[in-house]
C-alpha cells in the first residue's frame, strides 16, 4: 500500500502545475462571467427603464426576472467546464505516452520499480479520477461564491432566488457533473472510471503491438462497450420488457464489474508481458 501511495503521489505531483493553472482559469472565467452577465443585465434594465419611463415592477411584468440558473447556462460556464474536460481527456492519454517520449524513456525505470505492475496501472487510473473529483470540489466551492456575487449585483425585485441545488438541477449540464443524489453520483462517476480503465487498456494495446495495437485497442474498446450493454441489447431486440428496472440495474452493475476486472487484468497482463520499451 505504501508503494502504491508513493506512485499515486508521484503521478499527482507531475500534473500539479497544470492543474493549478486549470483551477485558476476556471475561477477567473466563471467569476468574470458572473460579473459580466449580471452587470450587463442591470445595464439593460436601467437603459430600458430610463428610455421607456417605467418602474421596476412594470419592467419585470414585461421582461421577466433573472435567476442564477440562467447564469449557469451561459457560455462562460460552458467554456470553463469544457476546457477542464478537454485538458483531462488529453492528459488521460498523455499520462501513459509521456513515459515513452521525451529526452529519457521513463517507462523503463517505471517498469523496473520493485512494485506490482497493477500499482502502476491503478495509480494512473486513480490519478485521473482524483483530478476529476478535485475539479468538481472546486466547482462546489465556487457556486456559493458566484451566487453571492449574483445576488449582490442584482436587486431583489429583478431576480428569482433559487436554491443552489435547484439551480444545478435545472442547468443544462451541471446536473450531470453534480448529480442530485449520492446513488446517481456513484453511477455517473463509476461509469467514468470504467471508461478510463477501458481506454487505458486500449492505449496499452497500442504500446504493446504498435500499429497492430491500434486496431486491437480499438476492437477491445468496442467489445467492452458491447459486453457492458449486452443485457440491454438482448432485452431490446429479443425480449422486450423482460426485466424489471431493478433487475436491469443490478445486471448492469454486474456487467460493469466484469468489464472493469477484465480491463484491469488485461492491462496488467500487457504491462507484465507485452509492453515494449
Amino acid at each position: 500500500m505504501n508503494k502504491f501511495l508513493k506512485l499515486l503521489n508521484f503521478e499527482l505531483n507531475r500534473f500539479k502545475k497544470i492543474y493549478i493553472v486549470l483551477i485558476l482559469l476556471t475561477v477567473v472565467i466563471q467569476i468574470t462571467g458572473v460579473i459580466y452577465k449580471t452587470l450587463n443585465y442591470m445595464n439593460d434594465v436601467n437603459d430600458t427603464m430610463r428610455e421607456t419611463s417605467i418602474n421596476a415592477s412594470e419592467y419585470v411584468s414585461q421582461n421577466g426576472t433573472m435567476d442564477f440558473k440562467t447564469i449557469l447556462n451561459t457560455s462562460w460556464f460552458f467554456f470553463s467546464v469544457a476546457l477542464c474536460a478537454a485538458v483531462l481527456v488529453i492528459y488521460l492519454f498523455f499520462i501513459w505516452y509521456r513515459e515513452w517520449f521525451g529526452k529519457n524513456t521513463f517507462i523503463y525505470r517505471l517498469l523496473m520499480l520493485p512494485t506490482s505492475r497493477v500499482n502502476i496501472y491503478l495509480s494512473k487510473a486513480l490519478t485521473i479520477f482524483l483530478l476529476v473529483l478535485g475539479l468538481i470540489g472546486i466547482q462546489l466551492i465556487l457556486l456559493p461564491i458566484e451566487n453571492f456575487i449574483f445576488k449582490a449585483i442584482i436587486p431583489t425585485e429583478f431576480r428569482i432566488d433559487l436554491k443552489l441545488a435547484d439551480a444545478i438541477r435545472l442547468s443544462d449540464y451541471l446536473h450531470i457533473l453534480i448529480p442530485g443524489s449520492f446513488l446517481t453520483f456513484l453511477i455517473f462517476y463509476g461509469l467514468g472510471f470504467l471508461a478510463v480503465t477501458i481506454l487505458f487498456t486500449g492505449i496499452l494495446f497500442e504500446r504493446s503491438f504498435r500499429l497492430k495495437g491500434i486496431i486491437m485497442g480499438g476492437v477491445y474498446c468496442i467489445l467492452s462497450v458491447i459486453v457492458f450493454f449486452a443485457p440491454l441489447l438482448i432485452e431490446t431486440f429479443f425480449m422486450p420488457n423482460f426485466l424489471y428496472p431493478i433487475e436491469r440495474f443490478f445486471i448492469e452493475i454486474i456487467m460493469g464489474i466484469v468489464v472493469l476486472i477484465g480491463s484491469i487484468s488485461m492491462s496488467v497482463y500487457l504491462l507484465k508481458n507485452k509492453v515494449t520499451v
